[in-house]
């Protein structure tokens, strides 16, 4: 992590801070844009900030796929993580753009029936889309906090320096619903935007231990 320069002297953070010149950089600049660039770049469906999480989870789990596989022995505790992860970023890269539906035109009717939003996915079904938001909770708190607290060793599991990438989405869903339990009302609904951040957090942590597989096999060559 490289060190801020202040006028009250230096701070070296002990996590990546992109997340918060990420979040500056959309909310100071991008956001104030004319011709609703903001809405067409990181709103909705099909938006281009979609399609960058798809592909930073496509990547992640192309990634994690070689990373479990160029392991040395047949059977290891770390393989199986990593083939964990690579199934997990399979599913969500997948569940991201309802499985390349309006890019085929192929679904499911009996899936797009009892969907909210009559997609071929399985995030909007009626009696799992209310524990959507919770899941981000999880799973933000889980790679941001849990994993390298108290299960260090896990190579699949992000290290403390990805922590922002992925307390900062269990934040906002947390205060988004507390905001509507509280005052009725929920604030903006940036949710494509927020959710970037997790899919970068594990792209960056898989393409962190790729380097160092691919390198090896490099080397033994």
């Amino acid at each position: 992590m490289r060190e801020i320069i202040t006028p009250w002297g230096e701070i070296k953070p002990s996590v990546l801070i992109l997340p918060v010149y990420y979040l500056l950089i959309i909310y100071g600049i991008f956001y104030f844009l004319p011709f609703d660039f903001f809405k067409y770049f990181f709103k909705g469906e099909d938006s281009f900030i979609e399609w960058m999480q798809f592909l930073g989870y496509f990547f992640s789990f192309l990634m994690s796929f070689f990373i479990c596989f160029s392991k040395k022995k047949s059977f290891s505790k770390q393989k199986i993580y990593w083939f964990l992860l690579a199934i997990f970023c399979f599913c969500i890269a997948g569940e991201e753009i309802s499985w390349a539906e309006r890019i085929t035109n192929f679904g499911l009717d009996s899936i797009r029936e009892i969907n909210l939003q009559g997609e071929t996915n399985f995030h909007n079904l009626k009696n799992i889309n209310n524990y959507l938001h919770f899941s981000f909770i999880f799973f933000g708190l889980f790679f941001g906090w849990a994993g390298w607290k108290f299960w260090p060793n896990i190579e699949a599991l992000p290290s403390k320096k990805y922590t922002l990438f992925f307390l900062i989405v269990s934040a906002f869903y947390f205060y988004f619903d507390l905001s509507w339990i509280t005052l009725g009302n929920r604030i903006a609904n940036h949710q494509e935007t927020i959710e970037f951040l997790m899919s970068s957090g594990l792209f960056l942590h898989c393409f962190e231990y790729f380097k160092i597989e691919f390198r090896k096999i490099i080397a033994i060559k």
